[in-house]
């Protein structure tokens, strides 16, 4: 299965805003192609606030999330690639979700579009399918 880490995160964000919340998006900064203020990770890991007021340009797409923010009032672009995307919460009170480690399906990625694999499931294209993974919720604390 593909990634339903995007999916969630694009209703868990929408979820926090009609509800008057501030979402807060908990990276993994040492994974590959993640664009983040270093000076402001900690233990490997960076909290960012998404809210319309502290981003400009969010877009949370299938391979990712991307953003344009000020850090100590420089601006930078923030990339986050799906995979380093560790949960999506509120600052008020800890609601959100933490994403767990999912399994690869064996040969997946290898089928053209529309090719049946073995076990006579049809895969999409990697450019073209809107990735699925298991994620987990959880209560997850403020930052500090």
């Amino acid at each position: 299965m593909l990634s339903s880490r995007p999916y969630l995160a694009r209703a868990l964000y929408e979820w926090l805003l009609d509800n008057d919340n501030t979402p807060y998006i908990v990276v993994d900064a040492e994974q590959d192609g993640v664009q983040v203020p270093r000076q402001h990770v900690q233990n490997g890991q960076i909290v960012l606030n998404i809210a319309p007021g502290a981003v400009r340009d969010l877009l949370i797409a299938n391979e990712g999330v991307s953003f344009n923010a000020r850090f100590g009032g420089q601006p930078m672009h923030v990339s986050v690639p799906t995979p380093a995307l560790v949960a999506l919460y509120s600052r008020e009170n800890g609601v959100g979700m933490v994403f767990g480690h999912e399994p690869v399906m064996p040969g997946a990625d290898d089928l053209a579009f529309g090719e049946a694999a073995s076990d006579g499931a049809v895969y999409v294209n990697q450019d073209t399918r809107r990735p699925w993974r298991y994620a987990g919720c959880h209560r997850l604390p403020r930052p500090c």
